[in-house]
């Protein structure tokens, strides 16, 4: 029942492309940034795009890559393979693009070797539809292929044989591999032995960390004050819970009068970051923990007074003998430090949020980072909901990674992270960064990340290929500057239905950056859009 609609919507989006075919070409002069009323309003109040008062085009369109053709499907799918399995399968080395997990990839195969690469594929039954897909990139020095050691796998989803010999593939990325080594066989074809790298768990933060919460007076009053209470009774037995209740009930100002002045400051940075921490609902299910991001410089200034307090804690006082009072907060020093090392803070978890209280976690946690990128992502970009991949943090990290701005280089990099919370803390590092898109070769200003445009629903950026087998990497965008434009509009092979294309070069330095994609026809909004290769863009800062 499944397959039926998805076979009845893409019959109906088939012939949505042929109408817009067959209507009549009306390429007319356009202004490239948006002039009209409606546009302007497209623009929200953070500067970024939600969409066009009257946007019509049907983004689903782009990404299904019609101008390659129709399509059959392939047969036997590829399970996923076990961490440290290691296979020999045909490598794609492609320039210029950084293929992650469930991106998308088209191919135009033309060579006679890779022809024969995905004829291997198509009929083995050890590895079926799978291909190996490795980024390279020419050394700016030297003029040398550098190969990157970290690849993912593709699974060809749809291919089409024409008439020349030549293949339309489409594929998806699955699993991120490592290449071992490489080689050319006989018939020519680039193989490679492959480690598919096993992929860790998301990071929750762990209940037994806080125990069962207590009250929120409770949780404030409890956080250090009763580990640095202890010191005054180490050889006393915890007292019962009722006790412990009774006690909190003190004041709090004559606990801390018998503080000293490193002691006093410990204690109050925990307690202020537990009462913001406090804050946050706390829920029974792991993942509606919420993250208390804002505070993360606190874990440096508190990790610091750690610190101070142990290195104090170890140097003879400057005044003894001077002072009874300095005395005895030695000794006291000295004897917190052994009841700490006795009793230990393992044993006194369910008092929460010490030392270590819950947004120290949340730095960590994939679920929290995960809502934190999912809500900085939807507001640069408005589009698509980021809901669903909050609940999977690691498509998340790898969505972002394919989409966001930034060069190749970058995207490499993000590729090569172990870890989902690593790559997911990176992403949003690069988020809080980047602002400028510029092109890579004279660092001209094009554009700002809030001119970024979604005219497929893969997202703002995404693959396609050109007759002649080149794959492109583009960002869409509805404005930009400092470009101009090469030669006539061309309709034929547009990777956009009902979009002519034109060459845009940076008006600077004349490199090719990407294209302007007019309508050609009146009903389609926007009326005018910019495509940008990923691989000419600058890693630009704010």
């Amino acid at each position: 029942m499944e397959d039926q609609r998805l076979l009845d919507n893409e019959r109906h989006q088939i012939e949505q492309i042929l109408q817009l075919d067959n209507e009549e070409l009306q390429v007319e002069e356009v202004d490239y940034l948006p002039e009209s009323d409606d546009d302007r309003d497209a623009i929200n109040d953070h500067g970024g795009y939600e969409a066009f008062a009257e946007f019509t085009f049907n983004s689903s369109l782009a990404s299904l890559h019609t101008y390659l053709g129709e399509v059959e499907d392939a047969h036997h799918r590829m399970a996923f393979l076990d961490g440290g399995a290691i296979l020999n399968i045909p490598v794609f080395y492609l320039e210029g693009v950084v293929l992650f997990p469930e991106a998308t990839l088209p191919l135009r195969v033309i060579q006679s070797n890779f022809i024969a690469a995905i004829e291997r594929v198509l009929t083995h039954f050890d590895t079926p539809n799978t291909i190996g897909v490795v980024h390279v990139s020419v050394d700016s020095g030297s003029d040398r292929l550098r190969f990157a050691t970290i690849g993912t796998t593709a699974e060809i989803r749809q291919f089409r044989r024409l008439e020349d010999g030549s293949l339309n593939v489409l594929a998806r990325g699955k699993q991120r591999f490592r290449l071992r080594r490489r080689w050319i066989d006989v018939e020519g074809v680039p193989c490679g032995e492959v480690q598919i790298i096993q992929e860790d768990l998301p990071l929750r933060t762990p209940r037994d960390a806080f125990g069962d919460l207590a009250p929120r007076n409770t949780i404030q009053r409890h956080s250090l004050s009763c580990a640095l209470a202890s010191y005054t009774s180490c050889s006393r037995p915890f007292t019962s819970r009722d006790e412990e209740d009774d006690s909190a009930s003190n004041s709090e100002e004559s606990f801390e009068r018998e503080l000293s002045l490193r002691e006093r400051k410990i204690h109050q940075a925990a307690i202020g970051s537990s009462e913001s921490c406090s804050d946050e609902e706390i829920s029974g299910s792991e993942a509606d923990h919420q993250p208390a991001m804002s505070h993360q410089n606190d874990s440096d200034s508190l990790g610091f007074l750690h610190s101070d307090y142990e290195k104090e804690s170890e140097k003879p006082s400057p005044d003894v003998g001077k002072s009874s009072t300095s005395a005895k907060e030695s000794s006291e020093r000295k004897e917190f430090k052994g009841c700490r090392r006795n009793s230990s803070f393992n044993h006194m978890h369910g008092v929460s949020k010490a030392f270590l209280p819950y947004w120290v976690y949340s730095m960590y946690d994939s679920y929290c980072l995960a809502q934190k990128a999912a809500a900085m992502w939807k507001q640069i970009v408005g589009a698509p909901n980021m809901d669903g991949f909050v609940k999977n943090p690691d498509i998340l990290s790898f969505y972002i990674a394919s989409k966001i701005p930034v060069s190749e280089s970058t995207r490499q990099e993000l590729l090569e992270i172990d870890g989902i919370s690593y790559r997911l803390r990176r992403e949003i590092e690069l988020l809080k960064s980047i602002d400028l898109i510029q092109c890579k070769n004279c660092k001209t200003v094009i554009a700002k990340r809030s001119d970024m445009l979604v005219m497929s629903s893969d997202g703002p950026l995404g693959a396609y290929v050109n007759p002649h087998g080149y794959v492109h990497e583009i960002m869409t965008l509805y404005r930009a500057n400092g470009l101009a434009l090469r030669g006539r509009a061309e309709t034929e092979y547009s990777w956009f239905p009902g979009y002519a294309w034109t060459i845009s070069i940076c008006a600077t330095c004349e490199t090719q950056l990407g294209w302007l994609f007019t309508a050609t026809n009146r009903n389609l909004k926007p009326r005018s859009f910019w495509g940008i290769r990923s691989s000419q863009l600058a890693d630009a800062t704010r």
